[in-house]
């Protein structure tokens, strides 16, 4: 199981606290009941060096100072003579002949306490000032069953002043003081889990922010940035992060364009490719009905198998067609390629597009006589454009030779012009079945029949519409398609001629 660095560092500050107090009271439960007894003597001799002073050899003279000192260090005091006899005491079971240690009596046991070399002696001496000496001794009541501790020391006057202090108060001190602890102890190791906890928490939270961030750097998520911002090594990294982040990002978003741009130009190379090898399909199929049938018809002639002059004007008529329908399939292929190369250089004049309609709708005269067509034209006199009036032509011709394919039984088709702000729109309807919505942006590509059938009754190549786009993006003009109710409207714009062209 994955343990955070929070719980971590919980551990190891918590650890310490506790390792530190559990240390601190095993020191204090060894050493400090040795440390209490160490300063209990020290606290006798100071106050004992005290007394010896002032004292001159009768008790009732410090009296005072005697009962000072009882009260100070809880110690009883006896003075005795060279022979071990009481001069002051307050020793209450000594002077009442109670027993010690075997059931001495009160005279032997004072000769005993003033032998330094008897069993129970520390044999602890120090030298005090003017040469005496002092050593302590435990000695224990046989009544009350409870070890004292006793010092011994010589005054200047040659008595010997005996002090003594209850051990088990020394031995319950230091144990309450242990309790007392070990309560302590418990309470800094609460209090140190709680402040572990937080320090652990404010610590690692600009870790684990970072460290989220990184995980989101590294799904290429840069959309989060660090808010940190302390005076540290943690804020340095922040901004760091920070500023990958706003490199990796720009950097991938650059990668990302060109990547987009390259499977772009991927996409074009390879749509061109397919036009290229459609552009040549669909030449090879145009060029190929009307081939044979010129081959099939011209060796008809040549072996005489017709005999009649009515079917070898027929013969000579289908060769004709063919040879024109060839003939205006290749000029259409030469325009589209120079219009396509982008190295076509337009001449611009000033014309009069009214005219130009006029103009081409009667070249098509005979086309709509024979199939009974209605033209209708809705066009004002003297409409002036600036343009290339030759490929301006092209494009009329193409829509109206479009609509006359395209007709149906109704046989209506119409020429409108409108003057839209700085451009002339021109539109050019037919009756007839709509557009597929698929096929509406795909009509301007070369060889494209919505007729699939490829039919030669429906008339066409594929490259007017073609050609109408080239010729309208060279003069950087709209056009465009529209499905009506009964039928399709094309339409194209073409600039209008500004005064200044007029003149």
């Amino acid at each position: 199981m994955k343990k955070s660095i929070r719980y971590k560092l919980f551990i190891a500050t918590n650890g310490f606290v506790v390792i530190f107090v559990l240390l601190f009271w095993i020191l204090n439960t060894q050493f400090l009941q040795k440390y209490y007894m160490s300063q209990k003597k020290d606290m006798l001799i100071k106050s004992i060096t005290e007394i010896n002073e002032i004292y001159q050899g009768n008790p009732v003279d410090i009296t005072l100072e005697l009962e000072i000192f009882e009260n100070a260090t809880g110690a009883n005091v006896l003075i005795v003579n060279s022979k071990g006899k009481p001069k002051y005491s307050t020793f209450s079971r000594i002077v009442n002949e109670r027993r010690f240690d075997g059931g001495e009596s009160p005279k032997e046991s004072n000769k005993r306490i003033l032998d330094k070399d008897n069993e129970n002696s520390y044999n602890d001496s120090q030298n005090l000032d003017q040469g005496r000496k002092t050593y302590f001794q435990i000695q224990r009541d046989m009544e009350l069953k409870i070890d004292f501790l006793t010092m011994v020391t010589t005054l200047n006057t040659g008595d010997f002043l005996i002090a003594r202090t209850s051990l088990p108060a020394i031995t319950e001190n230091a144990s309450i003081a242990n309790r007392f602890m070990m309560f302590i102890g418990i309470i800094v190791i609460i209090f140190g889990s709680i402040w572990s906890y937080l320090f652990s928490k404010r610590f690692t939270s600009p870790i684990l922010e970072l460290n989220r961030i990184t995980e989101n750097m590294a799904k290429l998520n840069f959309s989060e940035l660090s808010n940190i911002e302390s005076e540290d090594e943690i804020g340095e990294l922040s901004k760091n992060i920070n500023f990958l982040s706003d490199k990796l990002d720009s950097t991938i978003s650059e990668l990302n364009k060109r990547n987009q741009n390259l499977m772009e130009d991927i996409e074009r190379e390879r749509k061109i490719d397919e036009m290229r090898k459609e552009f040549v399909s669909n030449v090879s199929h145009e060029l190929k009905t009307p081939i044979a049938l010129i081959q099939g018809y011209a060796e008809g002639l040549k072996s005489n198998v017709i005999e009649d002059e009515e079917s070898k004007e027929f013969y000579c008529e289908v060769i004709m067609n063919e040879s024109a329908r060839m003939n205006q399939l290749v000029k259409d292929l030469l325009n589209l390629s120079q219009i396509e190369s982008g190295y076509y250089e337009m001449e611009k004049n000033v014309f009069d597009i009214s005219s130009m309609i006029t103009s081409v709708l009667n070249r098509f005269k005979a086309i709509f006589e024979e199939k009974e067509v209605n033209v209708q034209v809705l066009k004002d006199e003297n409409i002036v454009a600036y343009g290339d009036m030759v490929r301006i032509e092209q494009v009329i011709i193409n829509y109206i030779n479009n609509a006359v394919n395209h007709v149906d039984d109704k046989k209506i088709i119409s020429v409108e012009v409108k003057s839209i702000r700085d451009k002339i729109r021109v539109f050019v309807y037919n009756s007839g079945k709509r557009i597929p919505e698929e096929s509406l942006d795909k009509i301007w590509t070369s060889f494209y029949k919505v007729d699939k059938a490829r039919t030669r009754s429906y008339g066409g190549s594929g490259l007017g519409l073609s050609i109408v786009k080239g010729i309208q993006e060279l003069h950087q003009n709209d056009y465009g398609v529209i499905n009506e109710e009964d039928g399709v409207m094309f339409w194209f714009d073409v600039e209008k001629a500004k005064e200044d062209k007029l003149i």
